[in-house]
């Protein structure tokens, strides 16, 4: 290839943006960890109305799980995204103006609502401009958003809670998408074809590979009936529920379990809760790394998600015992947990129709979505009736074990996996540029 140059351009032109619009999602999705202390004293609620509250965006995030999907695929991500920003920045702002329960928990699911379909309109995205062997590493550059989002986050939201209190911290981030939405319009390429940066050969090469990979991938129907049947289909559905209930239930609790564990203060505490998701950083890059050069998925992600199994169990046992030591298994547990995530979303698009995978990332990211209601929500009863958030990551612990069962039993075809001989020349050419 000529242009080396410019054949690299979509990693750093498209990624980025991708990764910077996610990141504020997840932080006006996830905020509501540090808020959680000051409102249930403010609006007279207890720790199992706040697992409410954080929960229930999951209810208005499956809402717009399909249609988003099929409008991302039919019509515009680009453009379902924009105004995707547009709504939920409003309803994220509106947090630092309720003042009772039914107030915060219509909030909340405003902002599920209008984030709903975000996630899966951005893995189309992707699929537009990376073809699936590399869309392992494509994912997980994109999903380091939410460690990065976290890291930010986690200071961010423990100074301003401590200068503006929860209610200005909840303005101050509320405002974030409304920042970056003209960045979003100006910069953002729906696909290669409509992009004037974009290189002849890289634009060539897209076209070419992503064909093919269509080609590939399973198409003996184009209807639900027969995606339904698909066995290893109900099996994705369930390892995302379980992993979803899994992560979100200890990620939302992460603030109040580090201030128990470490008895610090709330700015103390927001760095203190930014080390685990700097070791999620490196499980986003190792894991996938290894997926890609040995064409393997379910092992990558059965190893990730038992890791951080294994290390949750480990800090609820030693939380009485030694908090030092189990705040350090916290952060060795982040670093295996997210891990699976840049592959489990490779594997969706290699065993279901295209005409209908959108609509299809939406079912599973419904089932997710449930189970993120479920594990804040359950951690909360747990904690007010033991007192303590740690108590609830036992049955996480269950829960992420039954979840690494479930992925290795989905069923994979080689071929869909095989590295094409076409593409060669590329991977050698962006190896050299690395």
């Amino acid at each position: 290839m000529s242009d080396k140059k410019g054949m690299a351009k979509r990693w750093w032109r498209v990624l980025p943006l991708l990764f910077l619009m996610y990141a504020i999602a997840n932080i006006d999705r996830n905020n509501i960890g540090f808020g959680f202390e000051g409102m249930e004293k403010d609006l007279g609620i207890g720790a199992t109305y706040a697992g409410l509250a954080a929960g229930i965006f999951f209810f208005g995030y499956m809402i717009l799980q399909i249609p988003g999907g099929h409008l991302a695929k039919k019509w515009s991500a680009k453009k379902f995204i924009a105004l995707s920003l547009t709504a939920w920045g409003i309803a994220a702002t509106c947090m630092g103006f309720v003042h009772n329960l039914p107030m915060l928990l219509t909030i909340r699911f405003l902002i599920g609502v209008t984030e709903g379909g975000v996630w899966t309109a951005t893995l189309i995205l992707i699929s537009k401009w990376f073809p699936l062997k590399e869309r392992a590493r494509a994912n997980a550059i994109f999903i380091m958003c939410t460690p990065l989002a976290a890291i930010i986050m986690s200071p961010m939201s423990g100074f301003l809670l401590d200068k503006f209190g929860w209610r200005g911290m909840f303005i101050i981030e509320g405002m974030l998408p409304f920042i970056f939405i003209p960045f979003w319009i100006w910069l953002l390429s729906e696909n290669p074809n409509e992009a004037k940066w974009i290189s002849k050969e890289e634009r060539d090469y897209l076209n070419k590979a992503i064909s093919e990979d269509q080609k590939d991938e399973e198409q003996t129907s184009d209807s639900f009936k027969d995606v339904f049947k698909n066995k290893s289909f109900w099996l994705l559905i369930g390892f995302y529920f379980l992993i979803q209930m899994g992560f979100y239930g200890f990620s939302l609790w992460l603030p109040t379990i580090t201030k128990q564990l470490s008895g610090e203060g709330d700015t103390l505490v927001g760095f203190l809760t930014a080390l685990p998701w700097l070791a999620s950083i490196v499980g986003l890059i190792l894991f996938p790394r290894y997926s890609d050069k040995h064409d393997k998925r379910k092992g990558p992600i059965a190893l990730s998600v038992g890791g951080g199994a294994t290390f949750l169990l480990l800090s609820a046992l030693l939380g009485n015992i030694n908090p030092t030591i189990s705040f350090i298994c916290l952060i060795v547990c982040m670093g295996f947990l997210l891990g699976y995530l840049g592959i489990f979303w490779v594997i969706p698009p290699k065993i279901l129709p295209d005409k209908v995978v959108g609509s299809a990332l939406g079912i599973i990211n419904i089932s997710g979505a449930i189970g993120s209601f479920l594990g804040p929500f359950l951690v909360g009863w747990i904690k007010s009736v033991t007192g303590l958030a740690m108590s609830g990551m036992f049955l996480l612990v269950a829960v992420l074990y039954i979840a690494t069962f479930l992925i290795l039993l989905v069923k994979e075809k080689k071929s869909d996996i095989t590295v094409h001989t076409t593409n060669l020349e590329y991977e050698n050419t962006v190896k050299s540029l690395k």
